[in-house]
This record gives structure tokens, sequence and C-alpha cells, in this order.
């Protein structure tokens, strides 16, 4: 491997700080994010440009050809619609992202499983904070062109991190779930795959919650994508501020789901070494 885990693999699990782990976690998700660009022209650059050619195909698609308009909204147009579904989508993309590289996450490891004393729960970790990177940029994005089309800034949109925290333990559990299903299981991948896709459909993304009847509408909110996707709707396009309320029960529910991922976890770690 590279020299920081060098620095690191030798200390016993029991010693180690949690200002240490901070510091492998920070350490691997900067190799990550920087292997996904090397060797590409524009390198670092795509992280920025990414979310900016998304947006500008959605307005162009739903603006300047099928002048679509969002459920509900009263004004914007394709306009409207196009950041409706970008927003939909940043949170979306977070999660695709997490679960499809979840069952693999200690596969790709298998060397510190198999060779040394090392805490590979932060793997976890590192596959949360690692896909976050593309939607800090698409964060920055949608806030510029909302402040454009509005001509303001949206100071609601400031409460768009607490609810991306609070999203964080609930993706944290798959990543432990996952990946620890994963290591006995191989072809997991190609079944969260497919999960991933039926819940892209599942989701409010190309059209809000509200849209939906009212004998479909319940069943859509045991989607733990939707209430994140509606209330950053809320804060990022709606310019209103999101049900805290609702944060906090979430929290908890999500909070519990990141404490049973981690126990399993740590339940079926022990066979590891012995399948890879």
């Amino acid at each position: 491997m590279i020299c920081f885990i060098e620095k690191w693999v030798f200390v016993s699990v029991s010693n180690r700080k949690i200002g240490d782990q901070i510091a492998l976690i920070y350490q691997f998700v900067k190799r990550d994010v920087s292997a996904r660009y090397r060797g590409s022209l524009l390198g670092m650059g795509w992280i920025l440009l990414n979310p900016l050619l998304m947006l500008g195909l959605y307005t162009f698609a739903f603006a300047g050809i099928l002048q679509t308009r969002w459920p509900g909204a009263e004004a914007g147009g394709g306009v409207g619609y196009a950041m409706n579904l970008f927003a939909g989508l940043i949170v979306f993309n977070l999660f695709s992202e997490v679960a499809a590289r979840a069952p693999g996450l200690i596969l790709q490891h298998s060397n510190l499983v198999k060779k040394v004393v090392f805490p590979i729960s932060i793997f976890a970790w590192v596959g949360v904070f690692a896909a976050m990177t593309q939607l800090v940029f698409s964060y920055l994005v949608i806030n510029f062109v909302v402040s454009f089309y509005s001509g303001g800034f949206n100071f609601s949109s400031l409460a768009f991190p607490v609810v991306i925290i609070v999203f964080i333990p609930f993706l944290l559990g798959i990543c432990w779930f996952l990946s620890a299903i994963g290591v006995y299981f191989r072809d997991l991948s190609q079944i969260i795959n497919l999960v991933i896709n039926l819940c892209l459909f599942l989701s409010p993304i190309f059209y809000p919650a509200s849209a939906l009847p009212d004998y479909l509408s319940g069943y859509m909110w045991l989607n733990p994508l939707t209430f994140i996707i509606e209330q950053s709707r809320m804060v990022l396009i709606d310019g209103l501020w999101p049900d805290w309320l609702g944060l906090l029960v979430y929290l908890a529910v999500s909070g519990a789901f990141a404490a049973a991922g981690y126990w399993w976890f740590q339940r079926v770690r022990r066979g590891f070494a012995d399948v890879l």
C-alpha cells in the first residue's frame, strides 16, 4: 500500500485514538477522490464540471425542448423543473454511490483484513465521505443557479448541510450492512445495482411526493429517501426552512439503523479473513 498505511497499521486498534482514525479516514478519502480523476485532462476540475453539465443538460431538455412544469409550481416552467429534479438527484446520487460501492468496500482492502490489525469499520466512513465530495460542489452549483433566477440568496439553503448530516447515519448503516454481506455473497453488487435503479423511480425525484394520489402517498413516505429529498427541495428551491421535528425523528431512526449496521458488521467480521 502507500506510506500513510505503513504509518498506522502497526498500531493496535485498542490504542488508536479517535484523532488517528479521523486522519486515516481523511487519507483514504483523499486517495479515493484523487484516484477517480487521475490521468484525466481536467483532473479534479470534473468535480465542479459534472454538476454544471448535469444542470445545464436538464435545463436545456426540460425548459428548451419539453417545456415541462414542476407539479404544484406556480412559476419557473422548465427551469423550475430542472432545478427541482437536480435537487432530488443530489440526494439520490449520494445514496446510489454509497450503496453501489458498499458491497466491495472490504473486498477492495482485503490485504488489510488478512495481514494487519486495522480498524476496517472505518471504510464505511470513507465510502460516505468520498461520495459527499461531489455533493458539496453540486450544492454550490444549485445555490448559485437558484440565487441567479430568484434575484437573491436563498438563506434557507444554509440548512441543507443539516439535512445531509441527518442522512449520514442511514448511509453508514447501509455501508456496514452491505460491506459485511458482500464479503460472503459476491453477487450482492449486481443485486444492489438493480435495487438502485428501482429506487430511482420509486423515489420522488422526477415528481414531488404530493403529486401522488392519497392511496399511494403513504407508501412513498416509507421510502427513507423521500423525506430527505423533500426536505432538500424545501431548503434549496422553495426557500422554506426544514421540518426540524421531522429531522430529529429521522435522526433517531437513522441512528438506530446505523447502530444495527455496526453491530452486524462487528458480529460477522471475524470470518472475513477466512473467505478473503
